[in-house]
């Protein structure tokens, strides 16, 4: 034992030697995931997306039309940038990209309104921009039905009807939403507590994929195996300590920003949610190594272990919901590592499920780190023999 101590000590000693010679390694890591938390976290600062530009087509230019565009502009989630009296004005805004969304109020909007004929509202909106355009049109149907309420409520008023009666007549069914879990409607509880760890998955995978398939392109694994006295064990654990301690952190102080000074909510477990993540990230180094193991060739692991990466996020089911997804992608969701650490995070965080219901995944997880053990043969023989190409 102490022999494989002193091993593990020199290939960690080569290793850091390797890592501060080369920057690439702290800004592929530290760099990018301080970035991408920076980014994610004051995109959407106030819970969705806010002030969409739309370009207001007014062809009423009455007082009633001008309340209106100015009550518009008054919400948090639409900034209108253009009003004009002319559609192709407002069309060429659109196809320029500096308007998600055009409002056309029509020329009879007010006469229609007094003799209760029931003005024709249009609306266009680009989905080249998914998000600004669903929220530009959201933002403008619920302006066109206060309006309407608002108009019922002043007619009524006149007729002499109490506010009560009004209120029953313009809105004969009352509405009461309860969110569980996230009772604000913040997307960013939904989409960056996924979004950041998907994003540490994707760094731990590739530069585990680069670290160890480097050795292989630079003809150097020789010397790799040789400070590991020859044992491939020991040159794995040696090479993968400092990259793992550097994604530890990096989990650790994502963890801490998202659920301490974010204020994210966490109704469950802290403890199970973090093992949960820490999971997550030997899941994806032990996938960095599969990848690499079955591709031993550094340009061929990287291209499909990004290819993979990138595809857990749509699979995973935090943006796009897995019980809607065809059968087959269903099942291949279920071989993303993200996809459990979500489901993990939706059971510890949001739903304060009993361990039961979190077990399964966190099992799961494992079953990938065990899954890089197959390929151990195959990648110490190509770390022996260098047998591959080099590009």
């Amino acid at each position: 034992m102490k022999y494989v101590f002193i091993n593990i000590w020199r290939v960690l000693k080569r290793e850091l030697h390797m890592m501060f010679a080369r920057p690439l390694y702290m800004f592929a890591s530290v760099g990018v995931m301080l970035l991408s938390t920076f980014f994610f976290l004051t995109l959407m600062r106030g819970g969705s997306a806010e002030k969409m530009p739309v370009a207001v087509v007014d062809l009423d230019q009455t007082t009633i039309s001008r309340r209106l565009i100015h009550e518009m502009q008054a919400t948090p989630s639409v900034d209108i940038q253009l009003i004009t009296n002319s559609y192709p004005e407002a069309r060429e805004a659109m196809q320029q990209g500096k308007v998600y969304g055009i409002f056309v109020i029509p020329s009879d909007f007010y006469c229609k309104l007094v003799d209760f004929k029931r003005p024709k509202m249009d609306f266009y909106v680009t989905n080249a921009y998914t998000v600004g355009g669903n929220t530009a049109y959201k933002q403008m149907l619920t302006m066109v039905n206060l309006t309407s309420g608002a108009f019922q409520r002043e007619v009524l008023r006149k007729k002499g009807l109490p506010d009560d009666v009004i209120m029953h007549r313009i809105q004969p069914l009352t509405i009461e939403g309860h969110m569980v879990a996230n009772p604000w409607g913040n997307y960013s509880v939904y989409l960056v507590s996924t979004i950041l760890p998907g994003i540490l998955g994707l760094i731990c995978m590739m530069l585990t994929i680069f670290a160890i398939g480097f050795e292989l392109k630079a003809r150097t694994s020789h010397a790799w195996l040789r400070a590991a006295g020859g044992n491939y064990t020991v040159a794995m654990i040696g090479k993968l300590i400092p990259y793992t301690v550097i994604y530890l952190v990096l989990g650790i102080g994502c963890y801490v920003i998202l659920f301490r000074f974010a204020g994210f909510p966490v109704y469950g477990s802290h403890a199970r949610l973090l093992f949960g993540l820490m999971l997550f990230i030997f899941a994806m180094e032990a996938l960095g190594i599969t990848m690499i193991g079955l591709l031993p060739t550094l340009r061929d692991a990287l291209s499909i272990g990004a290819l993979y990466s990138m595809l857990g996020f749509s699979l995973s089911g935090f943006t796009y919901p897995q019980m809607a997804m065809l059968p087959p992608f269903k099942a291949l969701s279920y071989m993303e590592p993200l996809r459990h650490y979500y489901l993990i995070y939706v059971n510890e965080a949001l739903m304060a499920a009993p361990i039961e219901n979190s077990l399964p995944y966190m099992l799961a997880l494992t079953g990938f780190m065990l899954a890089s053990l197959c390929v151990a043969p195959r990648l110490h023989r190509a770390l022996v023999y260098m047998n591959y190409p080099l590009k």
